[in-house]
């Protein structure tokens, strides 16, 4: 069975970690280059699933950065936010998109996720849909976000452990997270 990652499972992944750990896990992806790493766009206002959603990634064998606290980048948004965004996402090697209620209504996701598809092949770009329920598909009703692959946990009883694949919807198939951050 195929699930959407709840706001909750992300929080889960953080549930051994103390506030001070997940201070720190967001501050690395935050200070490392974007070089080879997995671009995690999201909204400010999902800080409290971000290290859950680093960590998710992380687990899988990627980096991963966001642009928080980039140095380079200004101190308040500009057209020198704007150009140190575009090189940033160009010089990833993935870009996952955290999908929420929260992303929605934010100016900045839906430009770097235009931009990631601009600059990378579909198969580089992922989205991480979030929802508050199992059953919470709201996300699905962004039509453009419909032409992406996703990120999902595929649950199975006879497994130990999760299974987080990307799953590619128009081809019905899906590929190991792991596998798929490591593709070129």
């Amino acid at each position: 069975m195929i699930n959407y990652p709840t706001r909750a499972d992300l929080r889960d992944l953080m549930s051994n970690m103390s506030l001070q750990e997940q201070a720190s896990v967001r501050k690395s992806a935050e200070e490392r280059s974007p070089n080879g790493a997995a671009f995690l766009s999201h909204s400010s206002r999902d800080s409290d699933i971000l290290p859950g959603a680093i960590q998710l990634i992380e687990n899988h064998g990627a980096t991963v950065y966001v642009d928080k606290k980039d140095p380079t980048l200004p101190p308040y948004t500009s057209k020198t936010t704007a150009e140190t965004l575009k090189a940033r996402i160009n010089q990833s090697k993935k870009f996952v998109l955290l999908a929420s209620e929260n992303s929605r209504e934010s100016r900045w996701v839906p430009w770097e996720l235009g931009l990631a598809d601009g600059y990378k092949s579909m198969r580089q770009v992922a989205i991480l849909p979030t929802v508050e329920t199992r059953t919470d598909t709201s996300w699905t009703t962004w039509e453009y976000l419909g032409i992406y692959d996703r990120i999902v946990w595929g649950g199975h009883k006879s497994y130990s452990g999760d299974i987080w694949m990307v799953l590619d919807h128009k081809a019905n198939t899906a590929t190991e997270l792991r596998e798929w951050l490591g593709r070129p």
